[in-house]
């Protein structure tokens, strides 16, 4: 079926993420070692809610807290918190006026209130060429979650098989795939150029 729409993840597909400059900063601010936050945080129950917008981020980084056994403020746990991003992938960011002229455009992203105020305001140039950014804490749903994609295509009025997705984790792809969209992995940022230009006729 042709692709009427596509779906881009935001992390490291349209902006540069990493969560060691998180750690960098809350280590530095703490005095605590570095490895610490490697080995202690995970993806975990209240990190799911707080994408889900069950949780506010004060609440959320009470756990952390506790995870990392380290006081810091609220303001210097929110300041780490957005040291996550990096650089725009501009490789695709270059791509999205064009994408936009001849597709329908939207994100999914699975985010928190904190990083998507960031990114709204920090961002909202390489972000403008969108239609809609579907942000998890917002939906009160996350992938790889069926529901998720089911919500967009619903929302967006397509078939499965008219969308295609791109995002940075396997699990999302394969969640996607199994719904029957067409969905690629971007394995590296730089990916996701080639990826667009091989399916979209741009």
């Amino acid at each position: 079926m042709e692709i009427k729409a596509v779906l881009l993840d935001l992390g490291n597909v349209v902006l540069g993420v990493d969560f060691r400059r998180v750690f960098k900063y809350w280590s530095e601010v703490s005095s605590t070692p570095l490895n610490i936050f490697h080995t202690h945080w995970s993806i975990d129950k209240p990190y799911e809610s707080h994408e889900k917008g069950q949780i506010d981020f004060e609440t959320y980084s009470h756990h952390l807290s506790t995870t990392f056994d380290i006081t810091l403020t609220l303001d210097q746990w929110i300041t780490g918190w957005n040291q996550l991003w990096t650089q725009p992938v501009m490789s695709t960011v270059n791509l999205l006026p064009r994408i936009a002229e001849n597709y329908q455009l939207y994100a999914l992203t699975n985010t928190n209130r904190i990083h998507a105020n960031f990114f709204k305001r920090e961002y909202c140039s390489e972000l403008s060429n969108f239609n809609h950014l579907f942000i998890s804490n917002e939906i009160g749903l996350r992938k790889p979650e069926p529901e998720c994609f089911e919500f967009v295509c619903e929302y967006i009025d397509l078939q499965p098989s008219q969308v295609l997705f791109l995002d940075d984790t396997k699990m999302h792809v394969l969640a996607a795939q199994t719904l029957g969209i067409l969905a690629q992995q971007v394995e590296k940022p730089q990916d996701g150029e080639q990826i667009l230009n091989d399916f979209l006729e741009i």
